[in-house]
């Protein structure tokens, strides 16, 4: 077989890189000075590999501007199906959440419309903190996260009655990162761990990986059903339950007192711990009562989160705890990460410092407010069956009129444009049927909805 020239290699790479999807149409190459001092090739080499490119087809040079794919051959690998052609499971609706198609309405979607978040003007913090301490933007950050980040979240938490101290919390990439820290502390292959059903749908997937025994407990308007959950512990031995005391995610609800003390209660008794995911906390008054508060942090850890409602694309989490917990979970997350990101968490302190977010939290309370009062109007309709009539919440948890399988309501809403999010995904046992589906009540007041909706 003849040798391949260095052009020819450099062509033949380039050429399935197209294939694969890393360079689409329209996608402009690295320029031959990029090429030369990242891939240790001549200029020459590059140039020769580019002129075969193009004589291929795949490529073509646009005169000051560079080189720029021109086509996907015709052999390249096809496109995945339509959504509605595959099986709906958890990695679906992720791909949905976070790669939505313009052209559907986001009624299944998990974050509140970017338009509610955008008075923050991000932009502004940033040249702020860019004009001061600069420096320390280049190195890794501490283990536990920023300093000044923590203090202020000491004096968030003060407002929900939690009481810690800057060493009770490490900061995260988000609430999901702080739910696998915790998980890849706490759980072996075959460990028993109790989840809610319904409940939130990628916190199954991160305890299948890590090969947890889940069991399920139902989820009632005022939280877990105690009486199932009584039975379980009679013969169990769960390590952890993983709850949501307010805006529970799909169904909206909030935990009662009544059963957030008797949770701590059983907590304490069977010596397991509550993660207490509070993701959603900001669109709700400080006063709604969490099972953490209660606690302390005694047998229960506290999971916060600033994506929903400041920015995903930041990817500050943070999670709360005793300080044997926390010293654990930030030499986790050094070995695993080795830091969570200064500059994100430095833009979080700024926006927390000022009292930008106070004022930002009471807009969104509001904005959130008459969003759900229109939407259970909306619902109440159409003659849908609401599961818990919050009076804000970013979510409802509705059943249609003559649907036994939200799964076929997706698929009749989607060529139509509209992204739900099907009941079944949100329990552990995926395979059985589910007529309930949750809605984001952003996206609830469309009159085109509300006719598609009417279904016979």
């Amino acid at each position: 077989m003849m040798r391949l020239t260095l052009a020819q290699q450099l062509a033949t790479t380039l050429a399935e890189q197209i294939a694969n999807g890393a360079y689409r149409e329209g996608d402009r190459l690295p320029s031959l000075r990029e090429s030369v001092s990242l891939l240790g090739y001549s200029k020459n080499t590059v140039i020769n590999a580019y002129e075969l490119l193009a004589s291929q087809g795949l490529i073509e040079a646009r005169h000051g501007q560079g080189f720029f794919v021109k086509q996907v051959p015709v052999n390249a690998e096809p496109e995945e199906p339509q959504p509605y052609a595959r099986a709906m499971d958890t990695i679906w609706l992720m791909r949905q959440q976070f790669v939505r198609e313009p052209s559907q309405s986001p009624l299944g979607e998990g974050f509140p419309p970017v338009d509610w978040l955008m008075d923050l003007r991000l932009d502004k913090f940033t040249r702020q903190i860019m004009r001061t301490g600069v420096t320390t933007l280049f190195r890794y950050g501490n283990r536990l996260g920023n300093a000044g980040l923590r203090q202020h979240l000491v004096q968030k938490l003060a407002s929900y009655a939690i009481a810690v101290k800057p060493r009770q919390i490490v900061t995260t990439h988000g609430a999901n990162h702080a739910l696998d820290l915790i998980i890849r502390r706490f759980l072996a292959s075959g460990d028993t761990v109790l989840v809610e059903d319904p409940g939130y749908y990628p916190l199954f997937g991160k305890l299948q990986l890590q090969g947890a025994r889940m069991l399920p407990v139902p989820r009632l308007p005022d939280g877990p059903d105690i009486e199932v959950l009584e039975r379980m512990l009679r013969v169990e031995k769960p390590k952890l339950f993983f709850i949501q005391s307010v805006v529970h995610n799909p169904t909206g609800s909030d935990i009662s007192p009544s059963k957030a003390h008797r949770l701590v209660k059983l907590a304490e008794e069977h010596n397991f711990i509550l993660v207490d995911d509070d993701a959603l906390a900001d669109f709700k008054p400080a006063s709604a009562i969490k099972v953490s508060a209660l606690d302390q942090l005694k047998h229960s850890i506290y999971v916060g989160s600033f994506s929903k409602s400041v920015s995903a694309a930041l990817r500050v989490g943070f999670i709360a705890g005793s300080k044997e917990v926390i010293d654990e979970l930030g030499d986790l997350k050094m070995l695993l990460h080795t830091s969570s990101s200064e500059f994100s968490e430095r833009i979080v302190d700024v926006i927390l410092a000022e009292g930008h977010f106070l004022r930002h939290q009471i807009r969104l309370q509001e904005r959130l407010k008459a969003a759900t009062d229109a939407g259970l109007q909306m619902l109440d309709e159409i003659g849908a069956e609401v599961f818990f009539r919050p009076e804000q919440s970013l979510y409802l948890w509705a059943r249609m009129p003559h649907i036994d399988d939200a799964r076929e309501l997706t698929r009749q809403l989607l060529p139509k444009g509209f992204m739900i999010a099907p009941g079944h995904i949100f329990s552990p046992e995926q395979s059985r049927i589910n007529p309930w589906t949750r809605l984001n009540v952003a996206y609830l007041n469309d009159p085109l909805l509300k006719a598609v909706l009417r279904l016979p």
